[in-house]
């Protein structure tokens, strides 16, 4: 067991964050459906993060 492990679930939440904030400046420049887009990404690594957080 490595001393230094990296969580994955640390690197989902980043790029979670990331399309969430590309998605609310994607709404705030009037593009709806760039935003949907984004939001639909966004929502399927947070699934990845549930799943991940789930005991086995």
């Amino acid at each position: 067991m490595p001393l230094f492990r990296r969580d994955p679930v640390r690197k989902l939440k980043k790029s979670y964050q990331q399309k969430m904030e590309a998605a609310m400046q994607a709404m705030r420049n009037g593009d709806v459906r760039r935003n949907a887009l984004l939001v639909a990404e966004a929502e399927k690594i947070r699934q990845e993060i549930d799943r991940c957080r789930q005991p086995e």
